[in-house]
């Protein structure tokens, strides 16, 4: 397998609207990839292209190796992970689940446990509980787990079906700052079990060390893609975010500053 993701001049429009334009990029084997933008900038529609659940209007998409048009989309799917903040709406369906059960759930991509499982399923999800450090919320039912604990079983959920590429799609959204660290602790853990990440936020500080590479977005096109380091100047991101920044970088970490003088001059 060559390429993780490959797009080659792909458009998605809707509504006779250009959502995405004329985008090029490469996420290669053992590189992880966060992706920033303003809200609109089409990041949502990037992401839904990936996991095969939308469809260029023009262009060439090729995931793991399954180029688009020549593959069978659900089967990919089942090598895709995806968690998002919005999985939150099916907390009421999930709150007298078990935390175990509901990673177990991840096998068969339910909301719930409804077929039969076997020793070696069972074995797996406690495993991923103790690598992810979640022992202690075997037996614990989902309503009573912090906003942190419920992001981090759901990351365990995805993680069930092996998937080849996992997207955490704003996964601290609401999160106090010990929940997201929390969260982010985890992606150590991710990346040593050949899973490629692909890391969506708003907040550039939530790019931990692990994520290599950063892609930019604005108006549907891609501003920059590449090396972090490369990606993530002052320039660049006041570019992608329409407004002047400043970027610092503490502990392996980006941290970003709006650059108010300049902001008023700009007005």
């Amino acid at each position: 397998m060559g390429n993780i993701v490959s797009f080659k001049n792909v458009s998605w429009r809707r509504s006779g609207e250009e959502i995405l334009s004329n985008l090029n990029w490469e996420m290669d084997q053992n590189q992880h990839w966060a992706i920033f933008g303003l809200n609109g900038s089409g990041k949502t529609s990037l992401l839904n292209i990936v996991s095969g659940y939308q469809f260029p209007t023009a262009g060439e998409v090729a995931v793991l190796g399954n180029v688009f048009g020549k593959t069978n989309l659900p089967e990919l799917r089942r090598e895709i992970g995806f968690v998002s903040s919005s999985l939150d709406r099916f907390s009421n369906s999930l709150n007298y689940e078990a935390a175990e059960d509901i990673i177990l759930s991840g096998k068969f991509a339910s909301i719930g446990l409804y077929e039969d499982v076997t020793s070696e399923d069972v074995e797996k999800a406690e495993s991923l509980l103790c690598s992810l450090r979640l022992e202690y919320l075997k037996g614990k039912h989902f309503r009573l787990l912090s906003q942190g604990e419920k992001r981090r079983v759901l990351i365990a959920r995805a993680l069930m079906a092996n998937p080849k590429i996992l997207i955490l799609d704003e996964p601290c959204t609401g999160l106090d700052i010990l929940s997201r660290e929390e969260v982010l602790g985890l992606i150590k853990d991710i990346v040593k079990n050949n899973c490629h990440l692909i890391y969506v936020s708003h907040h550039i500080e939530e790019l931990v060390e692990e994520i290599t590479h950063a892609l930019l977005l604005r108006d549907g096109k891609i501003i920059a893609a590449g090396s972090k380091l490369e990606v993530l100047t002052d320039e660049i991101l006041t570019e992608a975010f329409k407004t002047p920044v400043s970027i610092r970088w503490e502990e392996g970490r980006p941290w970003l500053a709006v650059k108010k003088k300049e902001m008023l001059e700009r007005r």
